[in-house]
């Protein structure tokens, strides 16, 4: 297990260099990242390549025995390259370009820029090729990041239709598919298609959805230019730094091209502009960690291997409404919570905090003038801490289906405002978290026969072949939870003919009879043996078959009376299928049933902001709360830390999370 940092040598004297790399040695960081953005800096002027700085920078680091890991520099295409060919810029939705001045700004479908791309890419990987201190690269930097996943220029408009004409049999197969009758939205070639920009009403949905795949597929396709060529040039790892809660990106796709899934983490940023609910104060300080788990664990089952942490937040940050400073230790907590998940290696971003341009109140692990910073001391602990640290990948039991086809799909037709697929599917993930259990986060697509449990909350489009995985799992033992706007439409993002879940009715062995939306703060309820569960947003009124047993019925409006929640036995298994956003109450026994159906050892329901992660035998307890805890753990059991759990502080033992009991808080 490694700690690491992020390091813009460019920004600071040759002086400071060597004095930096012995600061970075003492607090045990391992790995270096280096020259994301440093297109300008290498090439000056067209032709002008100059990798002396870069050169003696990485010789520096690796005098003091640091890793380095290279990336390249595209996100950032100097000026010279934008005045020569202004074609490279990508176009908002109508026509604007995204001219020079930020980052980001280049057009994924350029053929002019893929061509500046394999130039670059491959002077690098070229002159550094034998390079021992040089052991992995980057590619780029935050794919998507500032809504640029989607370009609507010309370029993108003859690659949208080029990309049609490969997916569908022809026109008249995609007229069909897409069902463009409806408001006489035929077309009569591929090039006809052009990207959906500005129009009076709501775009077709399901046009929508293909220029959403065919956005993420043009990514997909500019990133292999980067990794085939670094491939050829060395035997590196090549990885992508991902965000989290990011929706317009199939990381799923991007990874197939990767040899180790990163992401980059800012817990307090996270929960001031990525979530629905207003953050308490603890969460300004620490965040959530269901929120920054989620992603923990998409990024480690999308390969299904360890990752990395490639940018960790190392105090206040510059970007979200407000900058808290985060709690003592926090910094500590995230990167213990992070190996928890399953990450190899942490490193902080950034090294030194700017001098100059739009990061300047972005923190590093020292100050501007080299002095430690509140995170240096944190860092330096958890880098002792983790050295002994050798655990293998993560062995979760339960898998939670995630499809950004099926985000996508219900964003462009939510039914409702409040209705977001990802924050639905983040509650039925804080369920299983609360209970203790490790949780991968995989596609629909993947092997589930490894899995005694299943998680599906909207698993919107769907088709046979999908419902008959699906019947496979649950009748060879497994145990499913299906949640609601499941199975309602193709994969062409139609309504199926048969009422909904369509493939999934014989399954579940129900249809849905009705559903209907209301504001968040309308407060629907069920009834489950006559106790009262709260739900919300979302209601269906399930016509279930005499084999299928009722669970919860609601107890409101017209539907008063009618089933909610079902559950049928299926061959050996399960499945149970809840057809409202349940409140966290009716999760917890949904998700508790669950688990004790599939024979899967859990805890008690933990307290709000504390968790448990378990990795080859040893167990994380990490508390996001000011409050402190007591534990109970075997005797001998405590490998970091000590039965006190502190404010924002984390405790390893070495025994499984259900023989572990946590008391409550200690004033």
């Amino acid at each position: 297990m490694s700690i690491g940092v992020c390091y813009f040598p460019e920004h600071w004297p040759r002086e400071r260099w060597g004095s930096d790399a012995r600061q970075m040695a003492e607090a045990g960081i391992e790995y270096v990242r280096l020259a994301e953005f440093s297109w300008g800096v290498i090439e000056p002027t067209p032709g002008d390549l100059d990798f002396s700085w870069l050169d003696e920078a990485v010789d520096l680091l690796a005098n003091h025995g640091l890793n380095v890991v290279l990336c390249t520099p595209t996100a950032t295409p100097p000026k010279w390259l934008i005045d020569e060919h202004p074609e490279i810029l990508q176009a908002d939705l109508d026509g604007t370009l995204r001219n020079f001045g930020s980052r980001r700004q280049y057009c994924f479908n350029s053929s002019q820029y893929r061509a500046e791309t394999r130039r670059i890419v491959s002077a690098m990987a070229s002159h550094y090729a034998d390079h021992p201190a040089v052991v992995g690269w980057q590619t780029d930097n935050e794919f998507g990041c500032h809504g640029t996943v989607r370009c609507y220029c010309e370029d993108c408009s003859a690659a949208f239709s080029e990309w049609l004409a490969a997916k569908y049999d022809d026109i008249d197969d995609l007229n069909e598919q897409w069902g463009t009758t409806f408001w006489s939205q035929q077309y009569a070639s591929f090039e006809a298609v052009d990207p959906p920009r500005p129009t009076p009403a709501d775009h077709h949905p399901s046009r929508l959805l293909d220029y959403y795949r065919f956005a993420t597929d043009s990514v997909v396709d500019y990133n292999r230019i980067h990794a085939d060529i670094i491939r050829e040039h060395g035997d590196w790892f090549v990885t992508h730094n991902f965000m989290g809660d990011f929706e317009t990106l199939d990381m799923h796709k991007v990874s197939d091209d990767l040899d180790l899934v990163s992401w980059d983490s800012y817990p307090t940023g996270f929960v001031q502009d990525r979530r629905a609910a207003d953050p308490s104060m603890d969460e300004l300080r620490a965040g959530d960690p269901d929120q920054v788990g989620l992603n923990h664990d998409l990024c480690r089952a999308t390969n299904d291997a360890p990752f990395w942490v490639m940018e960790q937040q190392p105090g206040d940050v510059n970007w979200p409404p407000y900058c808290p400073q985060p709690g003592d230790g926090a910094m500590r907590l995230w990167a213990h919570h992070a190996v928890g998940h399953g990450a190899d290696a942490v490193l902080y971003f950034r090294w030194r905090r700017c001098l100059e341009g739009q990061e300047q109140y972005h923190a590093g692990l020292m100050k501007q003038d080299g002095s430690p910073d509140r995170g240096y001391s944190d860092a330096q602990d958890v880098a002792e801490e983790l050295t002994a640290v050798d655990v293998d990948h993560v062995d979760a039991s339960v898998a939670l289906l995630h499809d950004y086809d099926n985000w996508w799909a219900i964003g462009v037709q939510p039914h409702a405002p409040e209705f977001d697929y990802w924050e639905h599917l983040r509650c039925y993930y804080c369920a299983l978290r609360t209970r203790g259990v490790q949780v991968d986060v995989v596609h629909p697509d993947a092997q589930l026969d490894d899995y005694d449990a299943v998680v599906a909350p909207g698993l919107h489009l769907v088709d046979t072949e999908l419902a008959d995985r699906l019947t496979q799992f649950v009748e060879q033992g497994g145990q499913l939870l299906v949640g609601a706007r499941s199975g309602v439409k193709t994969p062409a993002n139609q309504l199926h003919e048969t009422l909904a879940p369509g493939p999934l009715a014989d399954l579940t062995g129900l249809v849905v009879d009705q559903h209907e939306s209301y504001p968040e703060d309308v407060p629907l309820t069920v009834e489950v043996d006559g106790d009262e569960y709260a739900a919300t947003i979302w209601a269906e009124w399930l016509d279930p078959d005499p084999q299928t047993t009722v669970v919860a019925t609601h107890t409101f409006g017209p539907g008063d009376g009618r089933p909610a929640v079902t559950r049928r036995n299926r061959g050996d298994g399960s499945v149970t299928y809840c057809g409202v956003w349940p409140g966290s109450e009716l999760l917890d026994e949904l998700v508790a049933e669950l688990l004790s159906r599939g024979g899967i050892k859990h805890t008690s329901r933990l307290p709000d902001g504390v968790r448990f992660n378990e990795r080859d035998g040893l167990t994380w307890v990490t508390n996001f709360t000011s409050r402190q805890f007591e534990l109970d753990v075997p005797t001998g059991a405590v490998v970091t830390g000590g039965r006190t759990l502190g404010a924002f502080d984390v405790v390893v033992v070495s025994t499984a999370p259900y023989r572990i009991s946590i008391s409550n808080e200690t004033l």
